[in-house]
C-alpha cells in the first residue's frame, strides 16, 4: 500500500483515501500478504512504512468498503443451480480473507441477486437528502453525547457511553457463544448497535438496534 521506488517512503493508496474512502472490488483477487497490510492502518489510523535508511507514519484514517463474489464464478448460493465451483475451490477463495482481517470489518452483507420482477416493480426509498438529514442529526447526538464519533470510541470509552439494558445484555451474550464474537467483533458490535439508535433518534439502545448490529457479522 506505500510505494517501492526509491529509498524514501512515500503514501500509497490507504494514506490518499485518509479522511475518505478506499473502495477495493473483487477482495479475494488482492494478494493476501496486501491485504494482511490494511489490519493494522484499520486499527491504528495510520501506517508506518520502513525502508532501508529511513522510516516514516502516514496518517491512514479511512473508510473500507469491499466487494466480492461468493466463489469464483460468482453463482454459488443462486437459485439458478449455475455454480459449478467444487467445494475446495469455494473454500480457498474465500479463504484468501483471513479472520484477523475480517474482524475488523463492521459491516458483512451479502447482496443476492433480484428477480426482474422486483427491479420492474422497485419501491422508492429514502432520498439522499432525507438520509443525509438523518446522518446530520446522529453525527450531532455523537458530539454531544462523547465529543467524538461511535468509531472512534476506546474500549473503555465503550463502557462508558454505550449501556445495554438487561434483555439488550443477554441477547448479545447469547450471540457472542455463536458468533464466537472477540474482545474486538464485541467492542464493533456495540459501536454499531449505538450508531443505528443514534440514526433511529433513540437516546437508549434496544434489543432490535443490537439484533441488526449483529445480522452484519453473522456471514
Amino acid at each position: 500500500m506505500g510505494s517501492d521506488r526509491g529509498s524514501r517512503p512515500k503514501p500509497g493508496e490507504i494514506t490518499l483515501a485518509n479522511k475518505g474512502v478506499l473502495f477495493l472490488d473483487e477482495l479475494p483477487e488482492f494478494d493476501r500478504t496486501v491485504l494482511e497490510v490494511l489490519r493494522q492502518p484499520l486499527e491504528a489510523k495510520q501506517i508506518t512504512i520502513s525502508r532501508a535508511n529511513s522510516q516514516m507514519t502516514f496518517p491512514a484514517s479511512f473508510q473500507l468498503v469491499a466487494a466480492m463474489n461468493p466463489c469464483p464464478c460468482g453463482y454459488d448460493g443462486d437459485a439458478s443451480g449455475r455454480c459449478r465451483c467444487r467445494p475446495e475451490q469455494i473454500k480457498r477463495y474465500q479463504d484468501k480473507l483471513s479472520g484477523p482481517l475480517l474482524d475488523r470489518i463492521d459491516l458483512h452483507i451479502t447482496v443476492p441477486a433480484l428477480p426482474i420482477a422486483d427491479l420492474q416493480n422497485a419501491q422508492a426509498g429514502e432520498t439522499s437528502e432525507q438520509v443525509r438529514v438523518r446522518v446530520i442529526a446522529a453525527h450531532k447526538h455523537q458530539m454531544q453525547r462523547q465529543q467524538k464519533v461511535n468509531n472512534e470510541l476506546s474500549p473503555s470509552e465503550v463502557d462508558k457511553y454505550i449501556q445495554l439494558g438487561e434483555s439488550e445484555q443477554q441477547l448479545l451474550q447469547l450471540a457472542q457463544q455463536r458468533l464466537n464474537l472477540s474482545a474486538r467483533g464485541y467492542h464493533r458490535v456495540l459501536r454499531v448497535a449505538r450508531t443505528i439508535a443514534d440514526l433511529a433518534d433513540s437516546d437508549t439502545i434496544n434489543s432490535a438496534h443490537v439484533s441488526e448490529a449483529l445480522s452484519y457479522r453473522s456471514k
